[in-house]
């Protein structure tokens, strides 16, 4: 998340914003852009956890909801800055970042033909606050007030604390607009079923598969390419996924596929195997979190011995063929604020002497029992495979006597909520590509690792006040220091920043355009010849 003091590049983006705002391009129409297109089949084996906004925070979800809902504002392919999406304009109405104003685009319908008027907006907000789903995204919104409508066409929100990054958390999925009509206040919508604005519409989901079609009614600024969409679910199984994309039963294939199967269909592309493979850049990351309670990861020599063992390119390069890359901040490449807290003090080579004295200077001289806790397919399907590598890494320092254990995700959960383990992997696919996001859902109360780690120099002064700031790469010190923080202090390990890919038949179009460090995957940028 962002660090930094309020001060007078704020109030002069301030101004700016004020005098120009955030402007729509051209409408369009979805049934009007399609044409002859034809229908696209992809498959996946992540699962779509939940069709409700208010509950859905992972990606599966996600590519669900930036497709069928419309947000105020959106992030254009291949941008990290927000444009209007269902607003017609948005913008900061005081000096202090602290009243956002959204006038909505007229006509706008839902697709069974409802209007979507400011009710509805503040309706969507106040909904999400009031359940608080602990797997939803109302985690993002602690700065949220109130949402007031002064008219049918205007939305405004009152945030509690000055925050430069409310544009883009509201153009991510958390921002999606549901029909208030069709969506219970106060508990989840559960029938599988889902009413939006957006370019698609879902006509039915089902545990196999979802399949859309055009939302011709929609009003915004997505193209659509295609005459619809069925995605097709494997739950996991890798195997099937590359049968059927090899047997072109599936035009192409996202997120699931195992690293050497990608590898290998790149490598034999030139054979004539009618699959290309697409790759794109991805602030997706994987961590280890500790659980600072526990009584063998809450001590910090054993972090710190865990941290000079790990040996990231050996991960890389054995478990994901190098489809990922070393990471050794907690922000990756590629956005504001990335640096090598954890390589600078730990290294990148592993140490046994450096890990010995860590354990010793904890009156620690026998063997460290130690369990690393898994989730077969939530994370990436090669995830038992490189906790079980990482126990190999501790074991054979003679330091370690670890083990690996997998759990279905559900139950994972739970146990990580109630402080059953010590270690335990997470990933991140971030809502938004802005270094808030790689801090803020990390650290203080209610944070989405449940460590129980609480540093109040981080929650009490770097993250508000990054949030003010507006110039996002004024930010950098402060993250900086946040950064050093936790390298000291270890409540988490990051290990590796994926690379995105997606692979299809060679008559498939468009993926460049769904592989950007904004996260959204836009079904209607895909087309097939």
């Amino acid at each position: 998340m962002n660090l930094r003091t309020k001060g007078p590049v704020l109030s002069l983006f301030l101004a700016a914003t004020l005098a120009a705002g955030l402007l729509t391009g051209c409408t369009t129409s979805s049934g009007d852009s399609a044409g002859g297109a034809r229908p696209i089949v992809m498959g996946m084996s992540d699962d779509v956890l939940a069709t409700d906004p208010a509950s859905g925070y992972d990606p599966g979800s996600w590519m669900l909801f930036d497709n069928v809902f419309q947000t105020l504002l959106s992030f254009p392919k291949g941008g990290t800055e927000p444009v209007p999406e269902a607003a017609e304009r948005c913008s900061f109405t005081d000096t202090s970042a602290k009243v956002y104003s959204c006038t909505l685009r007229s006509g706008l319908r839902f697709s069974n033909g409802d209007p979507l008027t400011s009710k509805d907006v503040k309706y969507s907000f106040d909904r999400m606050l009031r359940i608080d789903d602990p797997s939803g995204p109302a985690v993002m919104f602690p700065m949220l007030g109130s949402v007031t409508t002064p008219d049918a066409r205007t939305a405004v929100f009152h945030l509690k604390s000055p925050d430069a990054t409310f544009p883009s958390k509201i153009a991510s999925g958390a921002g999606s607009i549901v029909d208030h009509r069709q969506y219970p206040a106060a508990t989840l919508r559960k029938d599988g079923k889902a009413v939006g604005s957006g370019p698609y519409k879902l006509d039915h989901f089902g545990h196999d598969k979802a399949v859309f079609s055009l939302n011709t009614g929609y009003r915004g600024t997505a193209r659509t390419h295609n005459s619809g969409v069925t995605l097709r679910f494997f739950h996991g199984d890798q195997k099937a996924l590359k049968q059927s994309l090899l047997a072109h039963r599936v035009d192409l294939a996202y997120r699931g596929l195992a690293a050497a199967d990608i590898a290998g269909i790149d490598n034999a592309t030139s054979t004539g195997n009618g699959i290309d493979v697409t790759e794109g850049t991805s602030a997706e990351v994987q961590d280890l979190v500790f659980n600072m309670d526990d009584p063998v990861t809450g001590r910090l020599g054993v972090r710190k011995a865990i941290a000079y063992l790990l040996d990231r390119d050996a991960l890389v390069s054995k478990v994901y063929d190098n489809t990922a890359t070393s990471l050794y901040s907690i922000i990756p490449a590629g956005i504001t604020g990335h640096d090598t807290s954890f390589f600078d003090t730990y290294g990148a080579r592993p140490s046994r002497t450096r890990a010995a004295a860590a354990l010793r200077g904890e009156g620690i001289t026998g063997k460290v029992k130690l369990t690393l806790w898994s989730t077969p397919s939530r994370y990436g399907p090669a995830t038992d495979d490189e906790l079980r590598a990482i126990a190999e890494q501790l074991n054979s320092s003679g330091l370690f006597d670890a083990t690996m254990r997998s759990v279905p995700f559900d139950r994972y959960e739970k146990d990580i909520a109630a402080g059953r383990y010590g270690v335990y992997v997470k990933g991140w696919v971030p809502d938004y590509p802005d270094p808030d996001n790689f801090t803020a859902p990390f650290f203080g109360k209610g944070n989405v690792l449940d460590n129980r780690y609480d540093n109040s120099t981080i929650t009490g002064r770097l993250l508000p006040a990054s949030a003010a700031q507006s110039d996002r790469s004024a930010t950098v010190d402060d993250f900086g220091t946040l950064q050093s923080i936790v390298a000291r202090d270890i409540p988490l390990l990051p290990v590796w920043q994926a690379k995105q890919y997606a692979l299809a038949g060679d008559d498939v179009y468009g993926l460049e355009y769904c592989l950007d460090a904004s996260t959204v995957f836009r079904f209607w940028e895909i087309s097939k010849g």
